[in-house]
């Protein structure tokens, strides 16, 4: 057969997170980093594609059609993504590694992503990128990273939690097939169910909000904003951080660990 078992595919989720527990600083640090930044140009190029887009519906159809191949990148280039990494809870409840050796990974991880994310949403605000359409993409970005600034803390965890059960499915799907196109296809699939429901997933929005925030700070485009009515009240780094990025972090980590979790506990000894 051209793939593994559920049970085999949880057997060899839970060899690599060890060896992901193992990796030096160093290395860790900057594969997290590639990933942080893979994820941000799936971003870049879902915002690019849709800013135009007047329908919220397509908005997000066209959106869960592109933003998805950045998992499958991460995944063939063997990059680091904390999200996905929540799923080493498997390799500790198989005892092939520790908790505190997986809290060192996700920390270590966590940050490399946040560099490369905010690598690009730097970029893009202060290197002309969002000047398409006249600044229309400025706005467009401005708008989101503001709308993820007002959502609730206790919304901000529960939309995490469907996001992460939805990305660490698709981890573990890619890991099932034994081919290229098996494999990303297997990530494609549940990240494009999360990208059209708009949950929210910590890594992107290291990018999406960040992005808005440097566009606010050039002028241009807060004037382009300020004219369209766009209420950016909200968008703060402090409404970044403990609003958005602190309950989606933690509902990412209880969708990815509890979902790795729960099939572990399903399959176990089948």
């Amino acid at each position: 057969m051209n793939l593994f078992s559920p049970w085999e595919n949880l057997e060899n989720y839970a060899n690599a997170g060890k060896k992901k527990t193992e990796r030096s600083i160093g290395r860790l640090f900057i594969l997290a980093v590639l990933a942080g930044l893979v994820i941000a140009f799936g971003g870049a190029t879902a915002a690019t594609a849709t800013h135009a887009i007047g329908n919220v519906s397509l908005q997000r159809l066209i959106s869960g059609l592109l933003f998805p191949f950045g998992l499958g990148i991460v995944i063939l280039t063997g990059s680091e993504l904390f999200t996905g990494n929540c799923l080493i809870a498997v390799s500790v409840l198989e005892k092939k590694t520790t908790v505190k050796k997986m809290l060192y990974n996700w920390i270590v991880v966590y940050l490399g992503n946040f560099v490369g994310a905010l690598l690009l949403a730097a970029g893009c605000a202060f290197f002309g990128q969002l000047d398409a359409s006249g600044g229309l993409l400025a706005v467009h970005t401005i708008k989101v990273a503001a709308a993820k600034c007002a959502i609730s803390f206790p919304n901000s965890v529960v939309l995490g939690i469907f996001c992460n059960v939805l990305v660490c499915l698709g981890a573990l799907l890619s890991l099932t097939a034994k081919d290229v196109a098996g494999r990303v296809m297997g990530a494609y699939l549940p990240v494009a169910l999360f990208v059209i429901c708009g949950f929210e997933h910590c890594v992107a929005n290291m990018f999406y909000v960040p992005a808005g925030l440097f566009a606010v700070s050039v002028p241009q485009y807060a004037q382009l904003a300020a004219e369209a009515g766009i209420d950016m009240s909200m968008l703060t780094w402090g409404n970044f951080l403990l609003r958005n990025l602190v309950p989606v972090t933690i509902g990412n980590i209880l969708g990815g660990a509890g979902v790795g979790a729960a099939l572990w506990y399903g399959h176990k000894n089948n």
